[in-house]
């Protein structure tokens, strides 16, 4: 089983649009451990992905936990009267590749005790940090490699979504010690033929194999 991980750098970058390029790319299976809420139209990160990854029903893993509260999984669960198991977070096992989508940043709590971070670690897969171009991101970026690192997560590199900030980019890079995988644009239509294209065009596909 080929396992990647994708988390981010903060919450709303566009770490669920990159996960079902990634996916669709891949022809690989989806899994959200936990899904906490839905966004302003009702839908959660795997309606999401159904709809911009082009795959079949058949490729998504249903998540361990789906709560109702849009907050982090541990105050979601709390609120939802929930308690989350580490032991059923455990990696399906499933034919082919397999894309694990986290939930914000790397270190957002899925427990009182315990970060996504360390989950990251439990698994030992690698991690693409998805990183925006904005403004704050060269911080933003270096102390989730930081996280990440100081735990013995394998990183894989690190995904930019966004315009192109050609020094923050490099300097993430070069400074984290990290593969720069490429950076997608906002896509608009954003659908999955668009998706598609812009991934195929802006990353090397062999990098993720």
């Amino acid at each position: 089983m080929n396992t990647i991980v994708v988390t981010g750098t903060d919450t709303d970058i566009g770490k669920t649009v990159f996960a079902a390029a990634l996916a669709g790319a891949l022809g690989a299976h989806y899994w959200k451990p936990v899904q906490a809420g839905t966004d302003d139209h009702g839908r959660t990160d795997r309606d999401r992905v159904i709809e911009l990854s082009g795959l079949p029903d058949d490729r998504f893993v249903p998540s361990a936990y789906d709560l109702a509260t849009p907050a982090s999984p541990h105050i979601a669960a709390e609120i939802d009267g929930v308690t989350i198991d580490p032991a059923r977070l455990a990696l399906p096992a499933v034919e082919g590749p397999l894309i694990v989508e986290g939930a914000g940043g790397a270190l957002v709590p899925l427990t009182r005790e315990l970060l996504y971070a360390d989950m990251f670690a439990r698994w030992g897969a690698p991690v693409v940090l998805v990183a925006r171009t904005a403004l704050g991101t060269i911080n933003h970026s270096l102390l989730s490699i930081e996280a990440l690192r100081s735990r013995g997560v394998p990183i894989l590199g690190v995904a930019f979504v966004g315009d192109a900030v050609e020094d923050s980019e490099a300097i993430i890079a070069a400074m984290g010690k990290v593969k720069r995988l490429g950076r997608l644009p906002f896509v608009d239509p954003l659908d999955a033929a668009s998706l598609g294209a812009a991934f195929r065009e802006n990353f090397d596909l062999q990098d993720f194999l």
